[in-house]
């Protein structure tokens, strides 16, 4: 019987996953569109919520779609998943949760920017996506975000929502 070993460093999970528990909020918003888990998301009509786009501030920020209830769409990519219009979306506001960091090197207390207008030089960097390191206008730096700390093998980073922005 050949030996097995428990690798040395465990993933995170996946993105729109919650991570940790007693300092939470979570609500619930209708979506205005197609939202992807783990997307950072902002209000939009009659409070609906929407992927962040062209033109918002960092002050429209509400949270991130979590996958507190829905499966993925994919059976064959259980990372990729999401709401569509009209869809029951559970939207963290403060506490922890994994996010594909996609662009730059997240680390401890650094800084979290949120991609609003997409940029052909950066083509697996979408809009409503996180990142470690800014992109000119591109992107906003979110002042009630944080990472926690470096991204695993498959891109997933942990960041922590400080303050709720939005009741």
């Amino acid at each position: 019987m050949q030996n097995q070993v428990i690798g040395k460093t465990m993933f995170h999970g996946y993105a729109g996953s919650f991570s940790r528990q007693p300092d939470t909020i979570i609500d619930t918003h209708p979506a205005a569109g197609t939202i992807a888990f783990g997307a950072g998301v902002v209000f939009g009509t009659a409070g609906a919520v929407r992927t962040a786009a062209t033109g918002d501030a960092a002050a429209a920020f509400v949270g991130v779609a979590i996958r507190e209830v829905k499966n993925a769409t994919n059976y064959l990519n259980q990372n990729e998943g999401g709401y569509v219009q009209y869809d029951a979306v559970p939207v963290i506001k403060r506490g922890c949760v994994n996010v594909i960091c996609q662009k730059g090197t997240a680390a401890v207390d650094g800084d979290v920017y949120l991609r609003i207008t997409a940029n052909s030089s950066y083509p697996n960097a979408v809009v409503g996506g996180f990142e470690a390191a800014a992109d000119s206008t591109n992107t906003i730096k979110l002042t009630n975000v944080k990472w926690k700390g470096a991204a695993d093998a498959n891109g997933v980073a942990e960041i922590r929502i400080l303050d709720t922005l939005h009741a």
